[in-house]
């Protein structure tokens, strides 16, 4: 049983650190997304502010994805990784609840569409 859990283990290690490595990298540093510039402009910073914070947090995501992958049997990191995904979810509920709403709203209307298909 123990031999199964590792292989848990490293499942979850490579999808949350290379996940942080990801958003890090393609939606912060290599092509600033238009959702990342949505968040960070809504705070009330010009353009050049606003790149300048989402890059940062780019970096800080790669390091902090980067670590998670090496550090991965630190319970500490783990748990402050649990503690910045509701912090970063609490910063869209915060300062754009519109998103979870209309992902909320496409998800209902596909669940009706699904229903409707095996009536």
């Amino acid at each position: 049983m123990l031999g199964n859990n590792r292989g848990y283990i490293q499942l979850a290690r490579y999808i949350v650190s290379l996940s942080w490595i990801y958003h890090g990298f393609f939606q912060k540093l290599y092509h600033v997304a238009p959702l990342e510039k949505l968040m960070t402009g809504s705070a009330g910073f010009s353009a050049e502010v606003s790149d300048l914070i989402t890059r940062s947090a780019g970096v800080g995501e790669i390091i902090f994805g980067l670590c998670l992958f090496v550090f991965y049997k630190h319970k500490h990191l783990v748990a402050l990784n649990i503690l910045a995904l509701m912090g970063l979810l609490l910063a869209v509920v915060v300062m754009q609840p519109q998103l979870l709403i209309g992902l909320s709203v496409i998800w209902l209307k596909e669940i009706k569409q699904l229903n409707n298909r095996y009536l």
